[in-house]
């Protein structure tokens, strides 16, 4: 009752306040990006499940080139076979680190698969139908991304700057039991930060100017790292982000493909969700040389290709 009665007397202004442009847009931005993102998070929690009870580690160390260096590229190619958003490849590297997969590789895995499976370069088509070369120069980048930071974290990476994801027992368990409850253990985990993130990119995309983009649009160097910025702020899922890019026409392609580059391998929602699941110390040193390296990526092959 004492909660009710304030909300009564304010609901005047709450109504107000609702209706207003920019909390409408907030709402807008804030609800897309979560009905975007959870159901291909949901998608990984489940493939990650699977992976934890039901394949046996061995199958790991079968699938996977013995050698390290041979492992990042290989891992860096089977993004190609799951069709999710880079939520959904998040709790499946930390499943791969849990099952014995070499960090490298995982690694390597959780940067390629939101960006060169099947539906992302799809949608890419389909975005930019008079371009196709975009879709081979996103596909590039991001793989030659992935691999450089699976070497990279191979070559200079220390054991404690990554926290292995929890291993949950199934002792005692029956593997459905095991497998819903590390179901329910994730989501619930993962799905914090997939809101926060929203948030925050709601929040931005309230108040940023439109009329700076247009300012930004006309120097090339500042083009590309406003549109590499703009992709981490903006969090937007990787199957709708070359729609996005797309509407951006007063931008190059070179920036555009630093947009589609960057925004699937670190945002707002990813440094949270890489944080949860592997520490915040890996975060704060993985984030910003994966945000480097995506944008050099992003240009050299932009340079090349469109």
């Amino acid at each position: 009752m004492l909660v009710l009665l304030p909300v009564f007397a304010l609901q005047g202004p709450i109504r107000r306040t609702l209706a207003a442009p920019a909390t409408q847009n907030w709402m807008t931005v804030f609800v897309a990006v979560v009905v975007q993102a959870l159901p291909f998070l949901v998608l990984g929690v489940l493939l990650s499940a699977l992976l934890a009870v039901f394949v046996p580690p061995s199958f790991f160390a079968r699938a996977l080139p013995r050698s390290p260096a041979l492992a990042v590229p290989a891992a860096g190619l089977a993004g190609v076979v799951l069709p999710g958003c880079e939520c959904a490849s998040v709790p499946v590297a930390g499943a791969l680190v849990r099952r014995g997969v070499t960090p490298a590789a995982a690694l390597a895995f959780l940067l390629s698969a939101p960006a060169i499976n099947p539906l992302v370069l799809t949608a890419t088509a389909v975005a930019f139908p008079h371009n196709p070369r975009m879709v081979l120069a996103r596909f590039a980048a991001s793989l030659l991304v992935a691999c450089a930071m699976g070497w990279l974290w191979q070559r200079l990476g220390r054991p404690e700057w990554l926290r292995p994801p929890a291993h949950r027992s199934t002792d005692g368990h029956g593997k459905g039991a095991a497998f819903w409850g590390a179901v329910r253990h994730d989501v619930m985990h993962a799905g914090g930060f997939l809101v926060v993130g929203a948030m925050a990119a709601a929040t931005l995309k309230a108040v940023v100017p439109p009329a700076w983009l247009y300012t930004a649009a006309d120097n090339p160097v500042v083009s590309v790292l406003t549109l590499a910025v703009l992709a981490v702020l903006l969090s937007i899922c990787s199957e709708a982000d070359a729609f996005v890019a797309a509407s951006l026409s007063q931008f190059s392609l070179t920036a555009r493909l630093a947009f589609l580059v960057v925004g699937p391998m670190i945002d707002l929602k990813l440094f949270g969700m890489q944080a949860a699941t592997f520490g915040r110390g890996f975060a704060l040193r993985f984030a910003p040389v994966t945000f480097v390296l995506a944008i050099l990526a992003a240009v050299l092959t932009g340079t090349v290709l469109l």
